[in-house]
């Protein structure tokens, strides 16, 4: 419930404290993750700051060396914990600390089950998907390296990659790769990278380590700033058998600096063998098709007709000669048979026509209607006749029928 104060009427310090201290005490018992800095024993009371691992935030804890002794040896500076605290606010100073009831260092066992729920809950948002990772671009104009200052990881990467490409251009920024400091140097150094339009590949470079040393490549602040960063990162943390989430997440994992130094930057040497073959094919190519092309040239020249265009058309002047000859003889004889049938048709006619007959003597008789008369017995006295003979006709009329 908000206090009505004016400055007419105000409230007084303690009445201020008095509320804060009223609301945090309202809090309860809360169980509080971080990681020891500062630690200092003094009597019968530990005093240490437990620091956010993420964001750069911390409170003080206070509490019996009793309940730090209970913990083990493993509650030390660095070491990361987990303490079960009651909120308590100093009214006459007015400062804000923690009263631990008890203490759990965080175990490795711990650890790697916190970092596998963190896992599957990335994984089902999507951000280890194949299918969102970006290719790196084949020769990139700048890179971007975030890395130890002076570390091994940083000379191999910087070594390996100019030996394989000398005119590589880095731009190395140098962060913290272990301990609280760590995520937010590699968070900030992969914003001021990223939104450099001039830097197209960003590595991210460690040697090895125990896996609290890789803890900051695990964090999820971080391995989500890698999922939404425009520019394609690279993974290189540790050795082969390292897996920190932000190898999943990276759009390229690399097994080591050096691995990543090779997988980001072509071999020069590789690449102008490549050249060179390339342009050796192509000019085994260009020459076998241009012989091709003689081959089949030189075989359409020797064919006769184009060796010896005069004696292809002298060919086909004799075959002309040759048809016409044949067609006059067929011709010929053709007419040759048409006449000697037409002699014999007409022979044949000859002998056959009445004309012949009356040559011979006989003679045709017809009557008026100019019917050929046959019988004697066709006719009657007096009845007009013709007589045809071979030469001339004969007006005739019956003047006596004799019977045969």
């Amino acid at each position: 419930m908000a206090m009505e104060t004016s400055a007419e009427s105000p409230v007084p310090v303690r009445t201020v404290l008095q509320a804060v201290g009223g609301w945090i005490g309202r809090l309860g018992r809360i169980w509080v993750e971080g990681q020891i800095t500062e630690l200092n024993a003094r009597g019968g009371t530990v005093y240490l700051t437990l620091r956010d691992p993420v964001a750069n935030m911390s409170v003080r804890v206070v509490g019996p060396r009793s309940v730090f002794e209970a913990a083990g040896p493993a509650v030390t500076d660095g070491a990361r914990v987990v303490v079960h605290a009651k909120p308590d606010f100093w009214q006459t100073r007015g400062t804000f600390s923690l009263a631990a009831l008890e203490v759990r260092p965080v175990g490795i066992g711990e650890l790697l089950a916190r970092l596998e729920r963190l896992k599957r809950l990335l994984a089902d948002e999507g951000l280890f998907r194949p299918e969102r990772k970006r290719p790196l671009p084949f020769l990139p104009g700048r890179i971007g390296l975030i890395t130890g200052r002076e570390s091994d990881a940083e000379h191999d990467v910087l070594q390996n990659a100019r030996r394989r490409w000398p005119a590589v251009d880095f731009t190395v920024v140098n962060t913290a790769v272990q301990g609280q400091q760590a995520v937010p140097q590699i968070l900030e150094a992969l914003r001021e990278l990223d939104a450099d339009p001039g830097i197209e590949v960003i590595i991210i470079a460690r040697g090895g380590g125990s896996m609290e040393d890789l803890l900051p490549f695990s964090d999820e602040a971080l391995v989500r700033a890698v999922a939404a960063a425009r520019t394609p990162v690279v993974s290189a943390i540790g050795h082969e058998q390292d897996s920190p989430l932000l190898d999943l997440v990276a759009d390229l994992r690399a097994s080591t600096p050096t691995d990543a130094a090779k997988k980001t930057v072509p071999d020069v040497r590789e690449q102008l063998q490549y050249v060179r073959q390339l342009r050796d094919r192509a000019r085994r190519v260009l020459v076998g098709g241009v012989e091709r092309e003689l081959t089949w040239l030189n075989a359409v020249r020797s064919r006769p007709a184009l060796a010896d265009p005069v004696r292809e058309v002298e060919r086909q002047a004799e075959q002309v000669a040759a048809l016409r000859d044949r067609a006059r003889r067929c011709v010929s004889g053709s007419l040759d048979r048409a006449g000697d049938q037409l002699s014999h048709t007409r022979a044949r006619l000859l002998a056959l026509s009445p004309a012949a007959t009356l040559d011979r003597g006989y003679a045709i008789v017809q009557r008026a209607d100019a019917s050929v008369l046959r019988s004697a017995e066709d006719v009657a006295e007096g009845d007009p006749l013709t007589v045809r003979l071979a030469a001339g006709r004969l007006k005739v009329s019956v003047s006596e029928i004799v019977e045969p």
